[in-house]
């Protein structure tokens, strides 16, 4: 064989190299960039009201069990608790999105600053004023003049605004978060949460049968707590974002009532992690009593809606008793699914 044609014919696998090479350049060249934008998941951060606990066990599932990356989104949460404020971080954009409880958004709301809400998570209070019946407390009424535990800030405006429309005056005493001082005589009265405190009182060994209850929802404070916020510029900027951490975060709830040991095993795996007590058996009743005021009663399409009659209700409440000096419309307030309902 002729050398020439020797030497042609060695060439001919470079070439169909070159071939393909050129062909793949342009085809990845006329790929959109959206492809691969996709394909990359969006770093987003979330801060909650408080340290690691079943109470936000559904945003740890949501990461444990890789749902926020389905949705496309590498979440963190950002570290809470004493000395942390969740909505600063919020406004000053350390945090993409946001736990916080109805009153305190409205008020911030109030004072000018445009944040939304993307998904109530609580539909009704858990909130409790727990009393031993050796007190004889046995009614609202037969607290004047008592030393009545109370939180401060935000999380006090429902029990303070109970009492100042019943023209009860009691005697404040600042409560903080523990229950101690109530399990040691202290004071009368304390404030507690229905998957909290009120459960940490029961397990110091005071039966259900020798304390006196009252539900603040039962006595017309209806003011819904957690709910899921962004910043007004969040949702202009990347409303997908928003959209796909909402269906995410409820997607993680889901899974979390529906494997509830298994989610005990994540709350406490991220709580022994943030260096937080843990005990299972509190978890297990916080994740049961979430579940249960997650939902309206009769109505499971509720699941994240932050519905207008409570809304409504809450926001004519704090305007009259002079938390707010306005409110604005539903519309512009509620950004989540089913807007309306």
């Amino acid at each position: 064989m002729p050398l020439s044609r020797l030497k042609r014919i060695e060439s001919y696998p470079s070439a169909i190299l070159l071939v393909i090479i050129v062909k793949l350049f342009f085809l990845l060249v006329s790929v959109p960039t959206s492809v691969f934008a996709q394909a990359q998941p969006k770093k987003a951060t979330l801060i909650t009201l408080w340290v690691p606990q079943a109470q936000f066990a559904g945003y740890y599932v949501a990461i444990d069990k890789g749902i926020y990356l389905k949705h496309g989104i590498d979440l963190k949460i950002l570290r809470s608790g004493a000395g942390y404020d969740t909505f600063q971080t919020l406004k000053n954009g350390q945090a993409d999105f946001a736990v916080l409880w109805l009153v305190t958004a409205l008020k911030e709301r109030s004072a000018g600053s445009k944040l939304v809400n993307i998904s109530q998570i609580v539909q009704r209070s858990s909130m409790m004023l727990i009393s031993k019946k050796t007190s004889g407390i046995n009614g609202l009424q037969d607290m004047r003049g008592k030393k009545v535990g109370l939180w401060e800030g935000d999380l006090g405006i429902p029990a303070r605004t109970l009492f100042k429309k019943n023209g009860i005056d009691i005697r404040e005493v600042r409560q903080s978060q523990t229950v101690n001082l109530f399990l040691r005589g202290g004071i009368d009265v304390a404030s507690a949460m229905w998957y909290n405190e009120y459960h940490v009182v029961l397990n110091s060994g005071i039966d259900a049968d020798q304390l006196n209850i009252i539900f603040l929802d039962k006595l017309g404070m209806k003011f819904p707590e957690d709910g899921l916020y962004t910043m007004e510029k969040t949702i202009q900027s990347d409303p997908e974002l928003v959209h796909a951490f909402t269906q995410a975060s409820l997607e993680g709830w889901r899974y979390a009532f529906e494997h509830p040991e298994e989610t005990i095993d994540i709350v406490m795996k991220y709580m022994r992690q943030a260096a937080v007590p843990a005990n299972r058996s509190h978890q297990r009743w916080m994740l049961l009593k979430m579940k249960d005021i997650m939902t309206k009663a009769g109505d499971p399409g509720s699941f994240g809606v932050l519905h207008k009659e409570d809304y409504d209700a809450v926001c004519k409440m704090m305007y009259q008793e002079g938390l707010i000096r306005n409110f604005t419309g539903y519309a512009n307030f509620f950004r989540g699914n089913h807007a309306g309902k």
